[in-house]
């Protein structure tokens, strides 16, 4: 568990909703129950309980009604949380800058609430201090002097990149690959042999194509997933290395098909030439020799560059043409189509028949 620097623990701060969970487990009253009582909605009773709201004057007089308890009891259980909360912030030291990070990290934390990687807190206090054990620092205003970001911030005013979301997103992969079992180390030359049966996977349904990637990658030394996308990091992928083995983490940031594997492959080019040292951050607006070589490595190792360049003085007009092609480099339409796309300049041509990936619900 979490505790601040003075050893208290963050359990020992119970929201006044944790007590009227207890009255109603003891009485046999249901929070559907209670909400008819006070007059309040469910939702609005299911946060108090939850800790997500506070017990307000209005909502403590009608738990007196409700459960014959004083609407004092409430009203002073909930003022002896408030105060511990402050204490709580004094002695965590807590910055006012903090909370502002907070607002830039709201749909982080919100995932991150969902997945359950950390509590569900309304109170900001236990938010930051959340968010400091899971981004691994004493202080969230330190993020943007850690030595990866100044990459980001050469990029900032085109991109709009956002540091913070940048460094947790970074986080997220961490927490997602450090917890795959991968038995063997990096291996160069196995991921070589792997072009084709990773080309095969593009064929199958999103989530048994995410399953057979970890397996494939897995037998390389490589911890392989694909992260949630957040405003304010332009990621293309990441790389980690971590005792002689490889963490691999991409998003699906803009859906169509052949952005993934073209990321993917140009991810794998990386790898391969060893153009990363213990971390590698591709963002997708930085431009150099090192991308390029990757870049030209993605489009090769998709389509034989000799049989596209055949292809290409047909009907490229033609779908079915496409399709053919596709299928002889063993790759989605949607590859060709955004090969095509690059070439001619022309990102309206044949969009339509793109595939494109989407998180489930």
């Amino acid at each position: 568990m979490m505790e601040n620097v003075n050893g208290l623990s963050l359990d020992l701060i119970i929201h006044p909703g944790e007590t009227i969970k207890e009255v109603l487990l003891d009485r046999n009253i249901s929070q559907e129950e209670l909400a008819i009582r006070t007059g309040f909605s469910a939702k609005h009773v299911s946060e108090v309980i939850n800790g997500k709201k506070n017990i307000s004057s209005k909502f403590a007089n009608s738990l007196e009604y409700a459960l014959n308890i004083p609407t004092s009891f409430w009203i002073n259980l909930q003022g002896l949380y408030d105060d511990e909360i402050i204490e709580l912030e004094k002695i965590n030291n807590i910055k006012e800058e903090e909370f502002a990070i907070l607002n830039d990290l709201r749909d982080i934390t919100k995932y991150l609430e969902q997945e359950k990687i950390i509590d569900n807190n309304q109170n900001k206090s236990l938010v930051v201090l959340n968010m400091r054990r899971f981004l691994n620092l004493n202080d969230l205003t330190a993020i943007p002097n850690l030595p990866f970001q100044q990459v980001a911030f050469r990029g900032s005013k085109k991109n709009r990149v956002n540091v913070y979301v940048l460094y947790a997103w970074q986080k997220i992969c961490e927490y997602y690959t450090s917890k795959m079992v991968i038995s063997s180390f990096f291996d160069k030359d196995k991921l070589k042999t792997k072009y084709n049966e990773i080309k095969d996977t593009m064929f199958l349904e999103p989530n048994e194509m995410i399953l057979k990637l970890k397996k494939i990658f897995s037998e390389c030394g490589i911890a392989f997933e694909v992260v949630r996308n957040f405003k304010g990091a332009p990621v293309q992928g990441f790389i980690q290395k971590r005792n002689d083995k490889i963490s691999l983490c991409m998003t699906i940031r803009q859906s169509f098909s052949d952005i993934f594997w073209f990321s993917l492959f140009h991810e794998i080019g990386h790898l391969v030439n060893e153009e990363f040292n213990n971390y590698f951050i591709d963002y997708n607006f930085i431009d150099g020799e090192i991308e390029t070589k990757a870049d030209k490595f993605a489009e090769n190792v998709l389509i034989d560059d000799d049989k596209y360049q055949m292809f290409k003085e047909g009907d490229i007009d033609n779908y079915q043409n496409i399709k053919k092609f596709a299928k002889s480099q063993n790759v989605l339409p949607g590859i060709v189509i955004g090969r095509l796309q690059r070439d001619l300049n022309d990102y309206s041509f044949m969009t339509n028949y793109k595939e494109q990936y989407k998180w489930s619900n």
